[in-house]
C-alpha cells in the first residue's frame, strides 16, 4: 500500500479478499498500542489524557475520582487491545456499507440484493481493509513517538507539522483533530473505489473528505467552546 497503492488495490478490488489482511493489521496494532501503555510512561500519558478529557467536559478531578482513574489504568492496554481487535473489524463492515450505499446511489446502480450487489460488498470492504493496512503503519509509527513525547494521543496529528497557530485556538484544534494517516487512508479508499465504480478520485474523495473534515471541525469547535467557558 506504501509503495504500490493503485496495483494493491487493482488486485483487491479484482481478489476481494479482506480476513488474513485484517488479521494482521489488528494484529500488528493492537500489540503497539497494549505495548506502550504497559511501559510506565504510557500508563503516566494513559491517566494524564484520561484527566485531560474529563476537565475539558467540565468535570472537577478530585482525589477520589483521580484514585478512580488511577486504579483503571493497569487494564488500559487491555481494553485498548480488544477494542481493536473487535472494534476495528465491526468499523470496517459498517464503513463499508456505507460506503457501498453511497457510491451505488451516486452511479445509479441497483441496491436490491442480488449477485453484484453482493460482490461489490465483499469488494468495498477488500478496499476499506487494505487502505487500513496505513494504519497500521500509523501504529507502528506512533508508539515510539507518543514514547518520546510521554504523551499519548496527537503523535501523527497535522497539528505536529503545521504548529503555526496558538494551541487553543480553533484552527489549531483543527489540525489536531485532522490525522496525516486518516487522510493518507481517505485517499486510499477513495482511490479504491474509484477503480471499482469507474469514476474519477476526485468525485469520490471530495465526499470522504467532506465527511471527514467536517467531523473534526466539530470536534474542534465543541473543543475550542469549552475552553473559552
Amino acid at each position: 500500500m506504501v509503495r504500490s497503492p493503485r496495483a494493491t488495490l487493482a488486485s483487491a478490488v479484482k481478489q476481494p479478499r479482506s480476513l488474513g489482511l485484517g488479521l494482521l493489521i489488528v494484529l500488528v496494532s493492537a500489540a503497539c498500542s497494549a505495548g506502550f501503555l504497559m511501559t510506565r510512561v504510557g500508563q503516566l500519558a494513559a491517566l494524564d489524557q484520561q484527566v485531560r478529557q474529563l476537565e475539558s467536559f467540565g468535570a472537577v478531578i478530585g482525589d477520589d475520582t483521580y484514585e478512580g482513574l488511577r486504579r483503571l489504568v493497569p487494564y488500559r492496554p487491555l481494553i485498548s487491545a480488544a477494542f481493536i481487535l473487535v472494534g476495528w473489524p465491526i468499523l470496517w463492515v459498517a464503513v463499508a456499507r456505507v460506503l457501498q450505499a453511497l457510491c451505488d446511489g451516486l452511479t445509479g446502480l441497483p441496491r436490491r440484493p442480488d449477485e453484484g450487489t453482493a460482490r461489490r460488498r465483499a469488494q468495498v470492504l477488500a478496499i476499506v481493509v487494505h487502505a487500513s493496512a496505513i494504519l497500521a503503519l500509523r501504529a507502528l509509527v506512533e508508539a515510539p513517538i507518543n514514547y518520546a513525547r510521554e504523551s499519548l494521543g496527537g503523535a501523527t496529528s497535522l497539528s505536529l507539522v503545521m504548529p503555526a497557530f496558538g494551541e487553543s485556538t480553533f484552527p489549531a484544534r483543527l489540525l489536531g483533530a485532522l490525522d496525516i494517516f486518516v487522510v493518507w487512508w481517505v485517499v486510499l479508499v477513495a482511490m479504491g473505489l474509484s477503480m471499482l465504480y469507474e469514476t474519477r478520485t476526485f468525485t469520490v474523495a471530495r465526499w470522504l473528505f467532506g465527511a471527514y473534515a467536517g467531523g473534526a471541525a466539530a470536534i474542534a469547535l465543541t473543543q475550542a467552546l469549552r475552553g473559552g467557558t
